[in-house]
């Protein structure tokens, strides 16, 4: 079954993800990515990453994945989330997570270089240990490309 959805604005995700500490969580998607919060309770927060609709949800036993997978030499944590940027909006983000003196799990890089698919990709963790992927595509139509 293939999707083909006609909406007068664009798709948009939802996803709900785990967090140890909300102040943290705050922290990291609110002043660390300049992620807009949204409506909250003593349990969650709804952010705005770029354009999504992010929530983090309190769990203080939540354990973080420890797996990963092989991909273009690096050891790509799994599972992770993230965002499709374009090129000028990576770059911004991965110089200001730069600046900050972020620990990446692997530093902002091109990957499959002159291959299909070829794509400038960073990964990092937030407090909770939630692998996150930022990428960008130099050309979009390289996105599902096999």
């Amino acid at each position: 079954l293939r999707v083909a959805a006609v909406m007068e604005r664009p798709s948009r995700f939802h996803l709900a993800m785990p967090v140890h500490d909300l102040a943290a969580a705050r922290s990291f998607y609110g002043d660390l990515l300049g992620c807009a919060e949204g409506r909250s309770s003593d349990s969650w927060v709804d952010f705005d990453l770029y354009g999504h609709q992010f929530v983090a949800h309190l769990d203080a036993d939540h354990r973080p994945s420890t797996l990963s997978n092989p991909v273009d030499g690096h050891e790509v944590p799994v599972p992770h989330f993230g965002v499709l940027l374009d090129p000028g909006a990576w770059r911004a983000l991965a110089d200001r997570l730069v600046a900050a003196g972020v620990e990446f799990v692997i530093e902002p890089h091109t990957r499959f270089t002159g291959l299909v698919g070829e794509q400038s990709t960073m990964f990092l963790l937030d407090p909770s240990g939630n692998a996150l992927e930022f990428k960008a595509f130099a050309d979009d139509a390289q996105v599902f490309a096999r």
